[in-house]
C-alpha cells in the first residue's frame, strides 16, 4: 500500500510557528517519523509540502495517474476557503483522509471553524498534532 501525505502552506514551518500549538518538531522530523511509522504498518508513505494551492492540486491529481492507495491532506489555511482543492478531492476518486494538528473547530479565530474538505473526505482527524496522521495512516491501512 502506497499512499500520499499531502502539506499545504506553512507546515514547513513546523518547530517555528508556535511551537506550543503546532509541536517542536521540524517538518523533517515530522515526516521521518510518518514515513517510519508507515512502515511499522507496511504502508509506504510519501510526504509532499507546499505553500501553493495550483502545486497542491497538481500533486491530488497526480495521485490518481499514480494508483496512490491513499491520501492524507492537511491543506492548512486552505481548509477553510479551497473549493479548487474541495473540487480536485472529488475528482480523483482516491480515498482521502482530512488532517490537522489542532482542533479546527476549538480554534480562537471562528474563520477556522469551517472546512470546505471535510465532505469529500472519508474521515477527518484533528487536534492530536502527529498522532492525527498516525490515526490516519491506520485508517487508511484498515479501510484500503
Amino acid at each position: 500500500m502506497t499512499i500520499y501525505i499531502i502539506n499545504g502552506p506553512n507546515l514547513n514551518l513546523l518547530g517555528i510557528r508556535d511551537p506550543n500549538l503546532y509541536g517542536h518538531d521540524n517538518y523533517e522530523t515530522f515526516e521521518k517519523h510518518l514515513i517510519d511509522f508507515g512502515l511499522s504498518k507496511n504502508v509506504n508513505v510519501k510526504c509532499f509540502q507546499s505553500n501553493h494551492e495550483g502545486v497542491l492540486i497538481d500533486k491530488i491529481h497526480q495521485a490518481h495517474f499514480d494508483n496512490i492507495d491513499g491520501i492524507i491532506i492537511n491543506p492548512g489555511a486552505l481548509t477553510h476557503y479551497s473549493y479548487a482543492l474541495r473540487d480536485a478531492i472529488e475528482a480523483v476518486k482516491v480515498p482521502v483522509v482530512e488532517v490537522h494538528l489542532t482542533d479546527i473547530y476549538h480554534r480562537k479565530e471562528s474563520f477556522r471553524h469551517n472546512s470546505v474538505i471535510s465532505e469529500v473526505c472519508q474521515v477527518s482527524f484533528m487536534g492530536e498534532q502527529i498522532k492525527s496522521y498516525e490515526k490516519a495512516i491506520e485508517f487508511l491501512f484498515n479501510n484500503a
